[in-house]
């Protein structure tokens, strides 16, 4: 299974960022730290706001779930695409980021059991 659930955003202020969507679509924020807050749109994707400028992505950041995250780089590698991220343990469970052949970066994450 691959679906997008989740697109990360950089942003000056994850607090700002956040409460303003909470403010004007009352959509529900939960902070992860003070330069990091996720927001659940009541919808299938939710997002989430990176304050951190050493762990900022260029640009939005598609977010692909999956039940098996070692298959699913072998897959992306497989296709040509290339990790740039190597997987990583956050809150709820483990990415990695990788570029497609035309030069977007996604990640691909999957939750914990």
């Amino acid at each position: 299974m691959y679906e997008i659930d989740f697109v990360e955003f950089p942003s000056s202020s994850a607090a700002g960022s956040s409460g303003f969507f909470e403010k004007a679509f009352g959509w529900k924020a939960t902070a992860y730290g003070p330069t990091y807050t996720d927001v659940q749109s009541g919808g299938a994707v939710s997002f989430g706001f990176q304050q951190d400028t050493a762990e900022q992505t260029a640009a939005p950041l598609v977010t692909i779930r999956t039940d098996d995250l070692v298959r699913a780089r072998a897959s992306v590698e497989a296709a040509g695409g290339v990790v740039t991220v190597e997987p990583f343990s956050f809150p709820g469970g483990r990415r990695f980021h990788f570029r497609e052949p035309g030069g977007a970066e996604l990640a691909v994450w999957s939750p914990d059991s």
